[in-house]
């Protein structure tokens, strides 16, 4: 239990990457600029009809502050983490590096507001938060609810299992025909990867990252489903798992690119804060997305 805890605080990620390009840092005059044209109530264009969030130059940001590498809270500022609004606590992890890179070339302040899963997208409609920055993929479903900036990152989709387990040895998704398995609740994972598998036994959705690998642990399915980030962040933690990857095999999950694409929502019609946001991302390539994510892999807290 305490080893769970522990990832709690620290687990998941997203990968599948490649290209080069350049550091990532966009001239804040540039960008601030952006959000500047629309500041007030709402923008004198006709174009933005909503607040930026960022008139008082922060951007509140929500994540779960429990998905490694993505986010996750540990109890001070070590490696560059930030408070937690209305905690003692810290958070950390490529969700945060990235929204600190996006703070720096825009000159906001930027405040991190920890939310469980489900109360993500509602905070950003509601204007409760600015931006969600958690691992969302950016599905149509979603892009129905909130407007999107990025991608920030790409997520291939890949399987956990035991290393001693029965399914250890699988080359692609026939090989796990007939197993008990999960994921998390509310993700492409559980609701579109999952049924792919023939005659899988599907059981309850699993409210959290850390909730879905301790079923595994547990040995309460036989496999999970998730994106690459999170399956590597999840072998640091728990070293007797094994990743099984049927990229290339001809026999894998069959996503879009809106599923694989991880994006920033915004509240519908915020167009400057989009554009601000964007302006700073695309500067940046997948190799840079990777090498932010190497490093928040690197200091994910996995002991207890």
């Amino acid at each position: 239990m305490k080893k769970f805890l522990a990832l709690a605080m620290a687990l998941a990620m997203t990968a599948s990457l490649a290209a080069c390009g350049s550091s990532g840092s966009a001239a804040p005059a540039a960008s601030g600029s952006a959000v500047s044209a629309a500041s007030g109530s709402s923008a004198s264009s006709g174009a933005q009809t909503v607040p930026t969030g960022v008139e008082d130059g922060v951007l509140t940001v929500a994540m779960e502050c429990a998905y490694a590498p993505y986010n996750w809270s540990q109890p001070d500022d070590s490696n560059g983490a930030v408070p937690i609004k209305d905690s003692n606590e810290y958070a950390n992890g490529y969700d945060v590096m990235m929204a600190q890179k996006l703070c720096q070339a825009n000159g906001w302040k930027l405040e991190v507001v920890r939310l469980d899963w489900d109360s993500l997208i509602p905070a950003v409609q509601s204007g409760t938060v600015d931006a969600v920055i958690a691992g969302q993929s950016m599905t149509a479903d979603r892009a129905e609810q909130v407007d999107f900036a990025g991608p920030y990152l790409y997520a291939s989709i890949v399987c956990l299992t035991k290393a001693d387990g029965a399914f250890a040895d699988a080359k692609g998704l026939s090989g796990l025909a007939g197993g008990t398995c999960t994921s998390q609740l509310g993700t492409i994972w559980y609701d579109t990867c999952l049924p792919q598998i023939k005659d899988a036994k599907i059981q309850t959705a699993s409210e959290s990252a850390p909730a879905m690998l301790m079923a595994l642990e547990t040995g309460a399915v036989d496999f999970v489903c998730t994106d690459m980030p999170t399956a590597q962040g999840a072998m640091v933690a728990y070293p007797d798992f094994k990743l099984l990857d049927f990229s290339g095999s001809g026999d894998d999950f069959q996503v879009s690119d809106e599923d694989v694409n991880i994006g920033i929502s915004v509240m519908k019609g915020n167009t400057a804060l989009k554009d601000a946001l964007n302006s700073v991302l695309s500067t940046m390539t997948a190799d840079d997305f990777n090498a932010l994510m190497k490093q928040a892999v690197a200091v994910q807290p996995i002991g207890g």
